[in-house]
């Protein structure tokens, strides 16, 4: 089971999946993170996710894609070193800022630019 949580914190999205990330529940994340690509700014914390397979790893970068094609920033946070060393093996830290904590993955997408008006 999924479940995932978005907040609206000064100035960006937050959204927290808890729960495994995986083929019976990437449909969820997906339109989550379908429904949330219009942000300017979106922060994922995957700190509750204790595992993810591929099907998980292209949910998320997909929902990446499509924030981006709408002019979006996107973080992630990350404090599991077994999906930490995932996420830099795939080479998606090259893609999207990948930090240890929320607060850091904040940072990096609150420097990366003002919002436009």
């Amino acid at each position: 089971m999924l479940e995932i949580k978005v907040d609206q914190v000064d100035g960006y999205t937050i959204c927290r999946p808890i729960g495994e990330l995986d083929a019976f529940t990437v449909s969820q994340f997906r339109q989550t993170l379908a429904e949330l690509a219009p942000s300017p700014r979106l922060l994922i914390d995957m700190s509750g996710v204790p595992f993810v397979d591929s099907a998980g790893l292209g949910a998320l970068i997909g929902g990446i894609r499509r924030a981006r094609e709408l002019g979006g920033d996107v973080a992630v946070a990350c404090n599991r070193p077994p999906l930490t060393r995932l996420l830099r093996t795939t080479g998606f830290d090259r893609i999207v800022t990948v930090a240890e904590t929320v607060e850091e993955a904040a940072s990096a997408l609150m420097a990366d630019r003002e919002p436009t008006a």
